[in-house]
């Protein structure tokens, strides 16, 4: 099972502090979020029945810290939704009734830093995902071999081909980072928050054209938690709940470059999942907020999910207009991975939530929106969620 409809709210969300090598062991970041999220949501630790986690901190060591008790645990890093997966097994686990009240978290921390990257991930059993992930070493292998030693090198093949394909332009990208920033300066957990001009981001260091160091996120150390809960405990809530309308995954199949119809990628399958299950189309979203890992991911999401057609995206973003926070689809309104900071795909939903619930504060929107559309991910990994107050 994918993802489920209408069956699941988000109840509660949380956030740590978010530093560059703040030096905090990973438990207690965990603990911040996590605690925040379940008073958020109106329970105790004794509520929560669940826990779900990419498996940064692991789940045990995260209820025990949290005094939890016996919680079941439903994560999996390898699922068809990818970094969003232990969100999808949560509303997965309430739907069928397995758990009342999971708590998922994703905890981050900067390679090289100073703190405790917490205790190492635990051997398990593979999904079929993972077997598949495993099965494209080859190819892993190849791009090696050619010198394309990271996803920044990957993905700028798939950035380049489409600026070949559709005439996109490295300045309409810029107003992707251009953006995030302008909306990070309204959030005071954001790392990066002095604006940037299209003539910096065009002079910053190349990291591998056609993307330079303005289009790639920003590392750092912090934890993000939402609790996902029964329906019923709407009426509990004492800041409200957000509904979980559908969600969306790909089988992660093509790899990175062996698509059909490449530069598309597997954002474009969990796209298609997601829109199937639920009677809600692209004009009915008030809110995007997509995954940024690189400028293009997010270029590439505003075209997986519909709101413009194959190559238009680079339009569809220049001058900035369009996506800003009084445009007609506002776009990661807390300043994304590229100058927020890098929490793989939860801070967007956290912000997601928070703007629908009337809760984002400083980066609230001029207008409280009704739906919101979240995405993470990139090449062969892809999920998204649709949420609505």
């Amino acid at each position: 099972m994918v993802g489920s409809a209408r069956a699941a709210v988000i109840s509660g969300t949380g956030i740590s502090q978010v530093k560059r090598r703040s030096g905090i062991p990973a438990l207690t970041l965990t603990a911040e979020a996590a605690t925040a999220a379940i008073a958020d949501a109106g329970l105790t630790p004794a509520d929560i029945d669940g826990v779900s986690t990419l498996g940064d901190v692991p789940a045990d060591e995260a209820a025990a810290h949290l005094g939890l008790g016996a919680v079941g645990e439903f994560g999996d890093p390898f699922g068809p939704s990818g970094l969003l997966q232990p969100v999808v097994q949560a509303c997965d686990a309430v739907t069928e009734g397995r758990a009342r009240h999971v708590l998922v978290y994703r905890t981050v921390q900067m390679m090289g830093g100073t703190a405790d990257a917490g205790p190492p991930k635990r051997a398990g059993a593979k999904s079929d995902a993972a077997k598949k992930a495993a099965a494209g070493a080859g190819e892993i292998g190849q791009l090696l071999a050619a010198h394309a030693y990271s996803a920044a090198n990957w993905l700028a093949l798939h950035c380049r081909r489409h600026m070949d394909l559709y005439g996109t332009t490295k300045e309409q990208l810029g107003w992707i980072a251009i953006n995030a920033r302008r909306n990070a300066a309204r959030n005071p957990l954001a790392v990066y928050r002095d604006p940037i001009t299209m003539e910096q981001y065009l002079s910053a260091r190349p990291i591998s054209s056609p993307l330079g160091l303005l289009d790639c996120d920003v590392p750092v150390d912090g934890s993000i938690a939402v609790v996902v809960s029964t329906p019923e405990h709407r009426a509990n809530t004492p800041h409200g709940a957000v509904t979980v309308e559908a969600t969306g995954g790909a089988p992660g199949t093509g790899g990175w470059t062996g698509r059909p119809d490449y530069p598309k990628m597997a954002a474009t399958d969990a796209a298609a999942d997601m829109w199937s299950k639920t009677d809600l189309r692209p004009a009915d979203v008030d809110v995007a907020e997509l995954y940024d890992g690189f400028s293009y991911l997010t270029l590439a999401w505003l075209e997986a999910l519909g709101f413009c057609g194959d190559g238009e995206g680079g339009p569809f973003v220049a001058g900035g207009e369009r996506i800003a926070p009084t445009g007609e689809l506002p776009l990661n309104t807390y300043g994304g991975q590229l100058s927020a900071g890098r929490m793989h795909g939860y801070w967007v939903l956290h912000e997601a939530c928070q703007q629908l619930r009337g809760r984002a504060g400083p980066t609230a929107l001029p207008r409280r929106p009704e739906v919101a559309v979240v995405s993470a991910g990139g090449g062969p990994i892809a999920g998204c969620v649709l949420l609505s107050c």
